[in-house]
């Protein structure tokens, strides 16, 4: 028999990676009462190269793991599973799923100013046209940008955040989206939180940054007070991380993603 879901369950988050770790990091640095069950499906990332079918039965494998472990809601923390699987997971189970890629949009429309938008993501959440189709229909004049930048990902996962390569590809990236005038980047992928540091060095004052990590957290925030569900307990909150694939390597992507240690990653069978 399951037990029944409360307040006081945990939340559900998961990515094909551990990229959406950095969004349990910013769920946990503005929830910090909450606990949070993590699945990072390591055994067949990355989701981005996959075709939106194979991306959707993925999302449903994910969420109905997350589901069987009593979690309250769920956070798709990929952009790749949001643009293409939100709406079916959303429909078939009775749990709150919510993704990062209407967030971060509203986080972009947010500003009156914004009128030139620059996105950067995965081949797979550029291809999906998820993020321009959703700007777009709620602001038809904003001159949208978007760039696929594959290179980014195994840059933040090796650690070379200052590399000057990295600073080089960042360059050849951004040059079409700058020669454009863009006020505004969406960072579109969850790891590029990471490279923050490095484009607000690039880019100065002149563009404002918008990452799914941070606006997705609010959101969270914002949908558990409206439905009743913060937890209330006062014992200390857990946090279990899964993987599909465990190895050495994806548990030190891990610490360093979230930013502390976490103890025993689980290995999980979807």
């Amino acid at each position: 028999m399951s037990t029944p879901v409360t307040a006081n369950s945990p939340l559900g988050v998961f990515d094909s990676g551990v990229g959406g770790l950095t969004v349990v990091r910013a769920l946990r640095d503005l929830l910090p009462n909450e606990s949070i069950i993590y699945l990072g499906d390591t055994a067949r990332v990355p989701y981005g190269s996959k075709s939106p079918d194979t991306i959707r039965r993925f999302s449903m494998e994910d969420t109905q793991f997350l589901v069987s472990h009593g979690v309250k809601a769920v956070v798709v923390a990929c952009n790749t599973a949001t643009a293409h699987a939100l709406p079916v997971l959303q429909a078939t189970f009775r749990v709150p799923v919510i993704g990062v890629l209407g967030p971060g949009v509203e986080a972009t429309l947010a500003e009156p100013n914004c009128e030139r938008v620059g996105i950067i993501g995965t081949a797979g959440t550029i291809r999906s046209h998820a993020y321009q189709h959703e700007i777009a229909m709620r602001r038809p004049d904003i001159l949208i940008e978007a760039r696929a930048t594959p290179l980014l990902v195994p840059f933040v996962e090796e650690g070379w955040m200052d590399h000057p390569a990295l600073k080089s590809v960042l360059r050849e990236y951004l040059k079409p989206l700058l020669d454009k005038g863009i006020d505004t980047l969406v960072l579109g992928c969850t790891h590029y939180p990471l490279l923050i540091p490095v484009l607000k060095r690039m880019l100065g004052q002149k563009v404002r940054l918008v990452d799914s990590a941070s606006t997705c957290a609010a959101h969270v925030k914002a949908k558990l007070e409206q439905d009743n569900l913060l937890r209330t307990t006062k014992s200390k909150p857990s946090l279990e991380i899964f993987l599909t694939d465990h190895s050495e390597q994806a548990e030190n992507l891990a610490k360093r993603f979230l930013g502390t240690d976490f103890g025993k990653v689980k290995k999980a069978v979807v």
